[in-house]
């Protein structure tokens, strides 16, 4: 991890830094030892299942709680809370003022980060009109729907214009057009330099999203990385579809392959593409179709982190 550490610093810096976290509650261990390093500029992902210690690392880093042990380091500096002018944090439990006009909501959650308030209310109606909420910004929160509560509270993290911004689950609760919405603003914020670090237990939207993520379960890391090189620890899936049942070609398909339907599915063999190829066609299989398919993030997870806590994932459907 040291090693890492030093070599994102050498590329363009560290934004979120943790060493060996440990968090104790009465006896129970939630955080175990959890190393990792947010690149400065970077989409970063912790995904896990519910109760896998997101929340709590999160709130770690941050600042909120402390670690039993272990050191955390936020935009350089080792107490996080001295830096919580230059961060913005969207918590699980979301909490607006229901009397509150949205606008007013806004211009208070960036005054809570030192914003002078008639700033933040100007900057709260350009976001709201950026995002098609213009016409709401005097209207009390309470008439909004989820959705664009949700979305308030979103802008009201980003107003101050924070150089972090820290996401816990994010897309719960959002229909398939807000969640969209939420993955363009990711993206814009980190294209305007920030660094965004949050956490879900939907594996899409980190495949979507995430240059690197840090896979958390029962309250350790159990892989830190780049989504690629998750995905580079399982062979590519072969999909093959003869005319022939059988014949000597069969001898190239590995003796794990399943039938799926009327297609073969197994892992590409260690030779690579070409040795099959040739095996069938010399065989005479009569390939119909013949299909190399990258493992996705799914895969790599149920690798890394096991089935038990991919059937947690997979609790909630992605829109």
């Amino acid at each position: 991890m040291l090693q890492q550490v030093s070599q994102g610093a050498a590329l363009g810096g560290i934004a979120v830094e943790a060493r060996d976290l440990v968090k104790d509650f009465d006896g129970t261990r939630a955080v175990d030892g959890v190393s990792l390093a947010v690149p400065t500029g970077s989409i970063y992902g912790l995904l896990g299942p519910n109760g896998a210690g997101k929340t709590t690392t999160l709130r770690i880093l941050i600042g909120i709680i402390d670690p039993s042990s272990g050191m955390r380091r936020v935009l350089g500096r080792e107490r996080p809370l001295e830096a919580a002018g230059e961060v913005g944090y969207l918590p699980e439990e979301r909490g607006l003022y229901p009397a509150m006009h949205a606008r007013d909501a806004i211009a208070f959650m960036g005054a809570l980060r030192g914003l002078p308030i008639h700033e933040g209310r100007r900057r709260a109606d350009q976001l709201l009109a950026e995002h098609n909420l213009g016409e709401w910004a005097k209207k009390p929160i309470r008439s909004l729907s989820k959705g664009m509560a949700q979305t308030v509270q979103l802008l009201g993290t980003i107003v101050h214009r924070p150089k972090l911004i820290v996401l816990d689950e994010p897309f719960a609760g959002l229909d398939a057009i807000n969640q969209g919405r939420l993955e363009e603003l990711i993206r814009r914020e980190t294209r305007a330099g920030a660094t965004v670090l949050f956490s879900t237990h939907v594996i899409a939207h980190a495949e979507r999203l995430c240059e690197r993520v840090a896979i958390i379960a029962k309250g350790k890391v159990a892989f830190d990385g780049r989504v690629d090189e998750a995905r580079s620890q399982l062979r590519p899936i072969v999909r093959l579809r003869t005319r022939a049942s059988d014949g000597s070609w069969r001898s190239a398909i590995p003796a794990a392959a399943r039938r799926e339907g009327d297609e073969w599915v197994f892992e590409l063999p260690e030779g690579g593409p070409e040795p099959l190829l040739k095996a069938l066609i010399d065989g005479g299989a009569g390939i119909e179709t013949l299909a190399i398919e990258r493992p996705g993030l799914h895969d790599a997870f149920v690798a890394i982190a096991g089935n038990r806590a991919a059937e947690e994932m997979g609790q909630e459907k992605v829109q």
